[in-house]
């Protein structure tokens, strides 16, 4: 047996618990410091601890006179840190950085497996760690500078807000109504990082009196790291060796227990095929929202058949453009409310099936319109849009997906069978929010043509465009046959001496010109928002304006033009053409002005007018359309504010946004010291729009 052995006992150690300290002993790592380097020489300022948190904070002093440390960074960062003014809350009190913080972090949660041992006269005292930090450097000084340069800057905007910014600051507020909190939402809220902070600060610090390696404080609490009882007798390992090993090393559950609950919607494609079809189904639609029907049998399984699918689909969702949508019942159950607005969720479910039915009679939606008639507020409408539309600049909301006409020419009888279900949905709807029925009555077409029906926004221009363009051949061939009528009755009268002479005059301001279009539309069929969208075609029939016709119009026009200005002192093209067709909605039928006025004559007019165009640099890639990038603003009013708003207007053809600082710099340099504030508050407020600190010329700030 002698001869076997192949590891002999070479020397037996008596092992002994030591528990006097076993609830205090903590192990301090510094992972960014040289182990031969250590902090013991050091002068220790002052230490606080967090014991439910084991967070430590250690203040150690920076020797100053050192070769190596380089004076003037030290005083710039006591500069940044604490400022010119000295006090009692100053970090650096020596105007110096002289001073570290270490601040700790857990290396491990669990430590019930790691002791502190003790070796001494053949024994080994082992005590249990109550915790091991790691302590590294910590820069919340640097959060204090930077809240001091943001403390300056603020000063140095001071007087930027005046009583007009206030009330334009001024926001609706939308109370909203917390639901009851399920486990796992109250789990993942105890575990994010704004809970954590929370309780960090709830806990108060416990400040510690810092004693050194050589004190003989140290020396007297390092007697407890040995185990004061050594006499007791000896008792016999009873433990088998894998129990006793399970005993030394115990499985690792520390990240079972860590391990964050995930969110009840996160499935994997693998767990999601476990579960029944009907449920497969409807947590994909419930989480997409909007899908064709071949995108979901592609996430079936292999040899699913597509009738079971067509049937489970049809509980969940409702088919809109051949795409099949999420029920609002499903996304909006019941005894659930609103996180934007609180209302119930049976209102909610009417507004989204009104916005859903809207989508099965066009391509677009307009999101005001929606709100208007649910009387829901703009973020649970936009809520419902997002769900199944994309927002479309200048257009409106256009449903999310294209139309899919395979769908419908395989599957007719669920085309059939959802029409009917609209059609129940559609008489529910009336009666709720009161709707006309001429208003719900879709538009008549056949199956064929459905897809072609649905048209865009800019297809409707171009329409409206092509319809102009004929509407111009028509009037300029009926003025033409008007003057040729003219000039033959002329020549007749001159034939005839006793006939009366018929000559050609100017209208009359209670005469109306001659409807001359063929299909019996009038000339302002041509307008688009009261403004042309080719200026070409008018311009040439403005000069076949009989007698005086065309002085008066651009008399009123001017008119117009001077009144407005002076009302609003800076107007974007696109802006002052929406002023112009609300003007012209408030004239009487057969006006000058309903003759046409061309975005070409319109500009003409206004620099004749005494107005100027102010090129303001946009971005290269504004998003702003092209009028919306022209401005203009009358140069002169006759006051005494004329030289200033000129000045202003100078600025803003360097930058399209400028600090009111900066405005009131410049001012000052023109114009002296004696400036007003309330000078320069009445030229922004004429002028000039606030929005996110800076100051845009009216009709140029961006949303």
């Amino acid at each position: 047996m002698a001869e076997e052995e192949d590891d002999p006992i070479v020397q037996e150690i008596d092992v002994y618990l030591a528990k006097s300290l076993a609830e205090k002993l903590f192990l301090f790592q510094y992972p960014v410091r040289p182990a031969a380097m250590t902090y013991n020489d050091m002068t220790h300022l002052s230490a606080k601890i967090k014991p439910k948190q084991q967070k430590v904070e250690l203040e150690m002093a920076i020797d100053t006179v050192s070769p190596n440390y380089c004076r003037s960074k030290g005083e710039q960062i006591a500069l940044n840190v604490d400022g010119t003014c000295g006090d009692e809350s100053s970090t650096y009190t020596s105007k110096l950085m002289d001073k570290q913080t270490f601040s700790s972090i857990q290396a491990a949660s669990n430590t019930a497996r790691y002791a502190a041992a003790v070796y001494r006269k053949g024994e080994l005292h082992l005590t249990p760690l109550r915790g091991i930090l790691q302590l590294r450097p910590s820069f919340t000084y640097l959060d204090k500078a930077d809240a001091k340069h943001r403390e300056r800057e603020a000063a140095n905007e001071a007087g930027d807000s005046s009583q007009d910014e206030a009330e334009e600051d001024v926001k609706q507020i939308t109370v909203r109504f917390s639901r009851p909190e399920s486990e796992q939402a109250r789990q993942r809220r105890v575990q994010s990082y704004e809970f954590l902070q929370k309780k960090q600060a709830e806990e108060h610090w416990v400040n510690l009196h810092y004693y050194s390696v050589k004190d003989s404080r140290s020396e007297h609490e390092r007697q407890y790291l040995q185990c004061q009882a050594t006499g007791m007798e000896n008792t016999e390992l009873i433990k088998s060796p894998s129990d006793y090993l399970t005993m030394l090393m115990p499985p690792s559950t520390e990240e079972e227990i860590d391990k964050p609950v995930a969110p009840s919607n996160v499935l994997s494609m693998a767990q999601l095929r476990t579960l029944p079809l009907a449920d497969q189904i409807k947590i994909l639609i419930k989480n997409v929202k909007v899908m064709p029907f071949a995108n979901l049998m592609g996430l079936m399984a292999t040899g699913t058949d597509s009738t079971a699918v067509l049937r489970c689909i049809q509980q969940v969702a409702m088919l809109v453009q051949g795409n099949w949508v999420v029920k609002s019942d499903i996304i909006y159950p019941k005894d659930t409310t609103s996180p934007h607005s609180g209302v119930a969720a049976e209102v909610l479910c009417r507004g989204r099936d009104y916005v859903m039915w809207k989508f099965t009679q066009g391509r677009w939606v307009v999101r005001k319109e929606v709100a208007d008639v649910t009387k829901l507020c703009q973020e649970d409408v936009k809520e419902f849009l997002d769900h199944m539309a994309v927002v479309r600049i200048n257009q409106g909301w256009e449903f999310l997906l294209p139309y899919d006409e395979d769908f419908v020419k395989k599957h007719p009888d669920v085309v059939q069978r959802q029409q009917m279900l609209w059609m129940g949905i559609q008489t529910k709807l009336e009666k709720v929010f009161n709707l006309a029925k001429e208003d719900m009555m879709p538009k008549k077409q056949d199956a064929e043509s459905a897809p072609s029906l649905i048209i865009s926004g800019v297809q409707r221009i171009n329409t409206a465009r092509a319809k102009l363009n004929e509407n111009y051949v028509q009037v300029e061939r009926g003025l033409q046959s008007k003057k040729d009528l003219s000039k033959t009755s002329t020549a007749w009268s001159n034939a005839d001496t006793s006939s009366v002479m018929v000559k050609e005059e100017p209208l009359s301001e209670d005469e109306e010109p001659m409807d001359t279009s063929a299909a019996g539309d009038s000339m302002n069929n041509g307008l688009v928002n009261g403004v042309h969208l080719d200026g070409g075609s008018r311009d040439s029939l403005k000069g076949r304006s009989i007698g005086g016709h065309t002085d008066v119009v651009s008399q009123e026009l001017k008119e117009f033009l001077i009144t407005t200005f002076k009302k609003h002192c800076v107007l974007s093209l696109s802006e002052l053409k929406r002023f112009f067709n609300l003007h012209l909605a408030s004239l009487p039928p057969g006006d000058k002005l309903f003759s046409g006025i061309s975005d070409k004559r319109l500009q003409e007019t206004l620099l004749d007018t005494g107005c100027k165009q102010i090129l303001v640099p946009f971005p290269p890639h504004c998003a702003a359309a092209p009028d919306e990038q022209k401005v203009f603003a009358l140069w002169e009013f006759g006051d005494v504010y004329d030289q200033h708003r000129q000045v202003l207007f100078g600025l803003f053809s360097k930058n399209y946004r400028i600090r009111r600082n900066v405005i009131q710099a410049r001012l000052t340099q023109e114009f002296g010291d004696d400036l007003s504030k309330q000078l320069v508050d009445k030229l922004l407020k004429d002028c000039c729009a606030s929005h996110g600190g800076m100051w845009y010329l009216k009709g140029t700030v961006q949303s």
